[in-house]
Formats: C-alpha cells, structure tokens, sequence
C-alpha cells in the first residue's frame, strides 16, 4: 500500500458558481463554449491550489498565466487569451458586488507578437479561383462560398442562412437578415451577382436552409470546413487557408477600394474598429514606404 496521498482539492464555494453561471449566461454558442473551457480551466487550477476563485489575487492569476504557458504549454497568445476572459469574469462579479475588488488590476499578460505575413490571405484573383471551383462542385458549394466571400459572413453564419431570411424592401433590394456572432442580427443587400448564385441553390424551394448537404440537411460548420478546403485544392490555392480567410479578403478588398475603415468595420460585423484594422492585408512595397513622403517633404524645407 502506498503512503503517497492524493493531493487535496478545493471545491469552488457557491457564490464562485454563481459568478461562473452568471458570467457565461451572457454569452452564447461558440462564444460560451470557449469561455466555459477558459473558466474550467481557472477553477481546476484554483482547486489544485486549495483557493476558492473568488479569493484569488494579482500573483495567484499571474502564476496561473505560467501554468498555462508552462505546464499546458499554450502559446502567449493563448494564454493571454485566457487570462482576458478571466479578467473579464473578474470585472462582472466587481459590478455585481460578489467581490469588492478586481484582482486583475496591474496583471501582468503574457507578450506575444503576430508576424502577419504567416496569416492567411487571399487576393481577389485567388477568390475569384475559388468561387470558380466552387460552381464547379455543385450550387451550394457556390453559395456557400459566395456568402462568406461577398458578404463576409462567418462560416457558421452563412451555414445558418435561411431562405425565410432573404426579403425585398420597398426600394426593390433583395435583403438578407442575417444573424451574426452572439445573436444579433443584421440587415445586408444582396447584389445582383450573390442573388443568382444563391437562386441556383434554392432552385424551386421556398423554406429552409439556404446551404444543404447531398441528404437534404442543413450545412454545418464542420461540413462546411471540408466543403472550403476541397475547392480551395482544386482552386490550386495554399493549404493554410481556411473560410475565415474569407472574412480577411473581403476587408482588404474594401479598403484597398477605397471604403473607410469604419464602414469595413460595419460590413465586418465587428465591434471594435481594431479588430477590423487587425483582418487588413495590405502587402507594401518599398516604393510605397513612407520614408519617400517624409525625405522629400523634409528636404524640400532644408
């Protein structure tokens, strides 16, 4: 018999659950999903360290950041992640007077840097690859493919698009209500060029999903995955691309077209215009660095 004994865990108390459920109440979907993982994660390591989560202080969430970096070994970028949702679930349970003060003030976040030429980006030219192997697959590949492309619908977003949801206002547009990432809902024309791809995968039906699968369901996000990568092969494109490569080519084109930021923000659906800034490729060229404008206008007042 070994004398080794179990290390002993401390169970959350019931306000810390009530702040948990309470929290992750105000999100749903993938959003709640990820965010109950981040929450589980933080209470598993709290009851690991005998520490109720609502007791918890700056170095308690600090060495929970090493843990995840350390010991689970998630990037910085991950950890950081993680260590934002918890700061975020600490900040409501101040509001909603749980506890009387935030322990993530002043915490240290892991750094971490994004090189941007490893994100995936497609160029007009290369959509245009893909909408074209995607016609060629059947209409709903298309459709697929032409909502997330044109309309910058996320993958699951333009699985979820219904024919219900498509209406004609009083100005003749075909107009698209679409519901967008944590239930909101958002009302998008339809161009001409979308409308008769999306026709095409209707055909004479006149309920349902938009986007069904060869047995007559609704597309989903997995299904939809493999629907993009095998067009995106037979486009010929890169294997790192993925649907929401999509979103990142429908942002750079707007702006490179002219369209201010803060309509691309709109379009995109996000809400802050830093995250919109963040989806924008433009690859620059040495003749398009700035220090041209600044040497000449420089040396023209010497």
């Amino acid at each position: 018999m070994s004398d080794t004994t179990a290390p002993t865990r401390t169970q959350p108390s019931p306000l810390a659950e009530i702040a948990r459920t309470g929290f992750l109440d105000r999100y749903t979907a993938g959003t709640r999903r990820l965010y109950e993982l981040d929450l589980r994660l933080f209470f598993a390591w709290c009851a690991e360290q005998q520490l109720d989560p609502l007791d918890a202080r700056r170095p308690h969430l600090e060495a929970f950041g090493r843990h995840l970096t350390i010991e689970r070994g998630n990037s910085p970028r991950s950890a950081c992640r993680r260590l934002q949702t918890i700061r975020s679930f600490y900040r409501l349970a101040v509001v909603d007077e749980l506890i009387d003060r935030d322990p993530t003030m002043l915490m240290r976040m892991p750094r971490w840097h994004v090189d941007r030429s490893t994100i995936a980006y497609l160029t007009p030219a290369q959509v245009g690859q893909l909408l074209h192997a995607a016609e060629t697959m059947s209409p709903a590949h298309h459709a697929l493919i032409a909502l997330m492309a044109m309309l910058g619908l996320r993958v699951s977003e333009a699985c979820a698009v219904q024919i219900e949801d498509l209406t004609e206002d009083t100005l003749g547009y075909v107009v698209l209500t679409a519901t967008r990432k944590g239930g909101k809902t958002s009302r998008m024309p339809i161009p001409v060029p979308l409308l008769r791809i999306l026709r095409r995968a209707i055909g004479d039906r006149t309920t349902g999903p938009v986007i069904l699968t060869r047995t007559g369901r609704q597309q989903n996000r997995r299904g939809a995955y493999d629907w993009f990568k095998r067009a995106a092969t037979r486009a010929g494109l890169p294997d790192n691309v993925h649907p929401h490569t999509l979103r990142h080519a429908a942002i750079s084109a707007l702006v490179n077209a002219g369209v201010p930021m803060h309509e691309a923000q709109e379009f995109a659906d996000h809400s802050d215009i830093r995250t919109t800034a963040h989806y924008y490729h433009r690859p620059l060229t040495l003749d398009q660095h700035g220090a041209h404008v600044t040497a000449r206008l420089f040396a023209a007042a010497a």
